[in-house]
């Protein structure tokens, strides 16, 4: 790869976009894997990685991305060849991640993928398809015939986690923030506006909620479980913080379970591989929207703004 170039998103400054830049391609030393991205993830925790926000931060200049897809050029570890998924040990958070056309990583932060996994899925599904199921079964402890209210639920975690209720035995409402995505709910859950949430629109109360929104959305939905039902808290895309009566959230006897992928992905990596084949084939759904290493700018656009539907993904490709 000497004398060989390589474009990769770069971060300058803490509130600020990343800047486009041709660069030498990184040296690989013992213990580290090169890869040629095909797919990088852009998330909300890339968002606030961006933005200074986040618990964990890079000293800069850093590339983003915690999350990416592509081929294996050389590894004492992994096969040249092999199709790899990038993500964890502090990449895109404690050292250069997934935006970028080539990334090196430790062997270990290298996970083989299925060969023909389409690597927008591929680098995108883990996330979602885990935090759906650790919410639905291990946190919030779904069971058949019960009633499960799921917030942003066009969105990859929702969406997914109104699959995973569903197949629970769960009756599920999604709940979006806007029209154009009431046909973005999966079947067969019924879809209503966040702005509409009452007991009529939804049928009375639920047991369970799967909130991924947070904000005064969170604060809505809580109103409308019954006594000892439970509230797993995924996300805050609509909001960091809500306030509450603490005399009527006594009184309501709701539980407030927090799901946190981060500490607890390894006890779901068995669940979220098993779905990355339902999701190949089709069986399980996740929309995904991409676009070119160009667009970061629409891409993030689009996902701060709440139009994005599903995944949103830079195609290195």
């Amino acid at each position: 790869m000497q004398g060989q170039t390589s474009r990769a998103l770069v971060l300058e400054r803490f509130g600020t976009l990343p800047r486009l830049v041709e660069r030498p391609v990184p040296v690989r030393e013992p213990g580290r894997t090169l890869v040629r991205v095909r797919a990088a993830q852009v998330a909300h925790l890339d968002l606030n990685v961006v933005d200074g926000k986040f618990g964990i931060l890079p000293d800069l200049p850093s590339v983003p991305g915690t999350s990416a897809c592509g081929v294996v050029l050389a590894s004492d570890t992994h096969a040249e060849g092999s199709l790899v998924r990038i993500n964890g040990k502090g990449l895109g958070l404690r050292r250069d991640g997934g935006w970028a056309e080539h990334a090196v990583v430790p062997d270990a932060a290298a996970l083989p993928v299925p060969e023909g996994t389409d690597p927008a899925l591929a680098c995108s599904y883990f996330s979602p398809a885990g935090t759906a199921w650790l919410a639905v079964h291990s946190v919030a402890g779904v069971r058949p015939g019960e009633r499960v209210l799921v917030t942003g639920a066009s969105g990859a975690v929702g969406a997914l986690a109104v699959q995973v209720a569903a197949r629970a035995g769960a009756e599920v409402i999604g709940v979006v923030g806007r029209p154009a995505k009431l046909s973005h709910v999966p079947a067969p859950a019924k879809p209503v506006l966040a702005a509409e949430l009452s007991p009529d629109a939804v049928g009375g109360t639920v047991d369970a909620i799967v909130d991924t929104v947070g904000g005064p959305v969170l604060r809505d939905a809580l109103a409308l479980v019954r006594p000892r039902g439970r509230a797993a808290l995924v996300g805050y895309t609509a909001g960091r913080e809500f306030s509450v009566d603490l005399a009527d959230f006594l009184l309501a006897d709701v539980a407030l379970l927090p799901v946190n992928l981060m500490s607890r992905g390894k006890e779901v990596a068995a669940d979220a591989e098993r779905m990355l084949a339902e999701l190949a084939s089709g069986e399980l759904t996740l929309p995904i929207e991409r676009h070119g290493i160009e667009g970061l700018g629409q891409a993030v656009d689009r996902l701060r703004s709440g139009e994005a539907v599903g995944r949103v993904v830079l195609d290195l490709d």
